[in-house]
């Protein structure tokens, strides 16, 4: 069975792109280096590969699109003739035949200029014909540009087309315009196309898939038909036309009986005649949609007429075995796509319609004569004449008849909402599934849940007024211990608690700031406490704060002063010697004779800090080095490096005066033509570098000739001072400019 999936087609190029994707690829996929140092065969091969890979690479895109792009004789009728109405099929075959005449001519191009390349004499020859046959190639191309793009408006709308087996079991829906089509294929298959109460919503053919007896059919939606004459239809009609006239399928004529698509039943019977030869050898279905507005009992005589006409032409295609009709089951059906009744009688009775005649033909095929010799069918026959009757457990009745009960018995909440008066009356229960001990507990506004007592009883009346009186006696017994505050056994004096209360307010107030500095500690700028003038603690400030307050602050400065020293440490004294030591230090300086009358005390040995102890987690002390000196450069504070932050990226350049070490300098004289530069000015500057002596002349006269002398100056210069002088000189004269290029060993 053949598969039509056009979206698979390759993009076609325009023809701009189809040339730089070629001559790119030959770029890339070809040498590209040649030297005319090279033997004439060598340089021949060279570009005869750069033609005949051009030439290949067009050959294989020309003939992709050649070969992806279906023919329309040898694809099924249906699809071939859907093509001819969307993009008439004779500018198709003419496009491909530009293409394919395009290929033809190019690998011609090709095999001349190989031709001609076999007898280049020269590099420059045979790049000539290189580039003239790539050009050729090109020209031909570019010509072919609008067969290229339309073939890629063709690809990209058949890549929109639906996929569509011609060969399949199908269900084809048509009719007039806005009768429910659309509506009828979302309600059976999980298509979803546009419904819309105006006519021509469906501009092409939309498939959906259904299932019936583990059978696969596709409904295909079908656009509407206008009854006029056949020239006059337009493309969407048409793409219905070719459908009923291709597919092998069971077709649903939708008749709208209600009126409301804007066409009467006539002029919808008027249709059914002019098309009704397109229904010969499918089965029919008449399906009456809309009933829900107008029942099929309910219409004129006119209009059932035409009714019956319509069923009667219907039951000719139903064609049995011996050549007869059969019944009219299944020919005329009504519906209503609305409230979807009737919806899935009219898909089984399609579908059941489409398989009785498949069977039929296959069953009149010669291919049946060759399968039936296959199959045997087995009838039981009884072995004698006594009844048994169905056997089942009595467990298993037991069992059903108990599900049954339960299903008998149980009332869900719609149930009794429906019998209590129905939604906005009734009102489902929340605590009738609580757990109490008593199920009359259950109403209650509020539960029991303490030895037959509620949370109700167990609140005090009298709670806010004993709650009052709770806050006036704490306020109280906080003002008398204000009041009464007693420092050592004694009662303090008005002056005293005056004191006091400022040292708390004082106290409380440091300890305010203390907590807004701790909660801004991390955006706030470390510095110094020496340039910290607020927190510098000193002596003075200690002495005039307590001044202030009324106390002398002698004792406590001496206080401070003397934990201070005590903290710092004092350099240990030297003893004096008793006499025991010998007295040749006594004529040494003081410091040695301090320490050698100094008593010896012993102390522990040191370790140095890279010593491994065990349990440290180091193998030797090299590890332990280098891990302490990470963490130490880790807490260390970073060296910003004169950056301005950490993405300056900033590299100023060092050692600028080495840079021209050993170099070639240009040394550009400037002539301007200028009458008011009337004398010469010369700068001399002379940079020693090693191994080099270089001579930088900046010079700006009026004409050449001044530049002549001064470099005759320069040559004396050398010559004067016994300089043994290896120059090369060039002379440029670049319109008004005079450059002398220099270089001195």
């Amino acid at each position: 069975m053949v598969q039509y999936n056009f979206k698979r087609m390759t993009v076609v190029p325009s023809g701009k792109d189809f040339i730089d994707i070629i001559l790119s690829r030959t770029q890339r996929q070809t040498p590209t280096v040649v030297h005319k140092g090279y033997a004439i065969n060598r340089l021949r091969q060279f570009y005869m590969r750069k033609v005949k890979y051009t030439q290949t690479n067009f050959h294989e895109k020309l003939s992709t699109i050649i070969d992806e792009f279906p023919r329309l004789d040898d694809i099924h009728p249906f699809y071939g003739d859907l093509l001819h109405v969307l993009y008439n099929k004779d500018h198709y075959k003419l496009a491909l035949g530009q293409i394919n005449t395009a290929r033809n001519l190019i690998s011609k191009i090709a095999k001349d200029y190989v031709k001609l390349l076999k007898y280049g004499d020269s590099l420059y020859r045979c790049k000539s014909l290189k580039v003239a046959a790539l050009g050729r190639m090109c020209t031909v191309i570019k010509r072919i540009g609008p067969s290229l793009a339309y073939l890629e408006q063709i690809r990209q709308h058949m890549a929109r087309l639906p996929s569509i087996d011609p060969n399949t079991r199908t269900i084809l829906i048509c009719g007039y315009p806005n009768v429910g089509k659309s509506s009828f294929i979302n309600k059976i298959t999980r298509a979803d196309v546009d419904v819309q109460p105006y006519a021509f919503t469906t501009k092409s053919l939309f498939v959906g898939h259904t299932d019936y007896k583990y059978l696969r059919y596709q409904v295909i939606d079908t656009p509407g038909i206008l009854d006029r004459p056949f020239e006059d239809r337009n493309i969407i009609e048409m793409c219905s036309i070719t459908a009923l006239a291709h597919l092998r399928a069971a077709v649903l004529f939708f008749l709208d009986i209600s009126g409301s698509c804007g066409y009467t039943i006539a002029q919808q019977a008027a249709l059914f005649q002019s098309i009704k030869s397109l229904f010969m050898n499918k089965p029919l279905i008449i399906v009456c949609n809309k009933t829900d507005l107008q029942p099929l009992e309910g219409i004129s005589e006119e209009d059932m007429k035409l009714v019956t006409e319509m069923k009667s032409e219907a039951m000719k295609t139903v064609i049995g075995q011996g050549g007869e009709a059969a019944n009219d089951d299944g020919v005329l059906l009504t519906m209503s796509t609305l409230t979807e009744e009737g919806v899935i009688s009219v898909k089984n009775a399609a579908c059941e319609r489409l398989l009785n005649q498949r069977v039929e033909l296959k069953m009149k095929s010669k291919k049946i004569n060759d399968c039936l010799n296959r199959f045997h069918v087995a009838m039981p026959k009884p072995r004698d004449h006594k009844e048994r009757p169905v056997c089942i457990p009595q467990a298993v009745l037991e069992a059903r008849a108990k599900q049954a009960a339960e299903k008998e018995k149980r009332t869900t909440e719609k149930d009794l909402e429906n019998q209590n008066g129905g939604a906005g009356v009734y009102s489902a229960s929340l605590k009738k599934n609580y757990i109490l001990a008593h199920d009359e507990w259950k109403e209650d506004i509020m539960p029991e849940i303490l030895d037959g007592h509620n949370v109700f009883d167990f609140v005090d009346p009298d709670i806010l007024i004993r709650l009052e009186e709770l806050e006036q006696e704490e306020g109280l017994r906080q003002a008398e211990v204000a009041n009464d505050v007693e420092m050592g056994g004694m009662e303090l004096t008005p002056e005293e608690q005056k004191t006091l209360a400022e040292i708390r307010k004082k106290k409380s107030l440091l300890i305010h700031q203390h907590r807004i500095k701790k909660s801004t500690a991390e955006s706030r700028p470390t510095v110094p406490r020496k340039f910290d003038k607020d927190r510098e603690f000193t002596s003075k400030r200690m002495g005039r704060q307590l001044s202030a307050l009324g106390i002398d602050p002698s004792m406590a400065i001496n206080r401070a002063r003397s934990r201070s020293v005590s903290m710092r440490g004092r350099k240990r004294e030297r003893s004096v010697n008793d006499g025991n030591g010998s007295g040749s230090d006594m004529e040494d300086t003081p410091n040695k004779k301090l320490r050698s009358m100094s008593r010896p005390r012993s102390r522990s040995r040191s370790r140095p800090p890279t010593d491994v102890v065990p349990g440290d987690g180091f193998k030797d002390s090299d590890q332990k080095s280098k891990a302490l000196d990470k963490a130490r450069k880790s807490v260390k504070n970073r060296n910003k490096n004169a950056r301005r932050g950490e993405a300056d990226r900033e590299c100023l350049a060092k050692n600028v005066d080495l840079c021209f070490v050993g170099k070639e300098l240009c040394c550009f004289i400037s002539c301007s033509i200028d009458w008011r530069m009337r004398d010469a000015k010369m700068v001399s500057t002379e940079l020693s570098f090693s191994p080099c002596f270089i001579v930088l002349i900046p010079v700006a006269v009026l004409d050449q000739r001044y530049a002549l002398m001064t470099l005759l100056l320069v040559l004396l210069f050398f010559f004067f001072n016994s300089l043994a002088v290896q120059f090369k000189f060039c002379f440029y004269n670049l319109g008004g400019i005079v450059c002398f290029y220099l270089y001195c060993t």
